[in-house]
């Protein structure tokens, strides 16, 4: 378990100048009930968040809202990144504006090793 709660190590340099792959992490982030009002509301704060991601150690590989399953609303949140440590995305996660203000109810954050694409 990450200092932020999640459910869990160098730097972003360093491992790419030892020719290391920095290692992926997938997030699966399933919004709190009824959140979808204010998930509208900081949806521009979260996108500038999720742009700064490089500054805080994350690059974005893929992501985009979960939906529903007739495709009728918004209901959490999924991606793929890159970075040099559990730590570092557990810090990105703890603060992106859907995090700090209650719109993600619950986020499950798990080393992803890429086999296909």
């Amino acid at each position: 378990m990450s200092k932020h709660g999640f459910a869990v190590t160098g730097s972003r340099v360093a491992d790419e100048e030892r020719g290391k792959p920095m290692p992926l992490f997938a997030v699966h982030a399933l919004d709190a009930p009824n959140a979808l009002p204010r998930r509208l509301e900081l949806y521009a704060d979260h996108r500038t968040h999720r742009d700064e991601g490089e500054a805080a150690g994350v690059r974005i590989i893929f992501g985009g809202p979960l939906q529903s399953d007739d495709g009728s609303e918004m209901i959490g949140s999924c991606f793929i990144v890159e970075a040099p440590d559990r730590e570092t995305v557990d810090s990105f996660i703890a603060n992106d504006p859907f995090m700090r203000q209650g719109v993600w109810g619950e986020v499950c954050v798990s080393r992803f090793l890429r086999r296909l694409g």
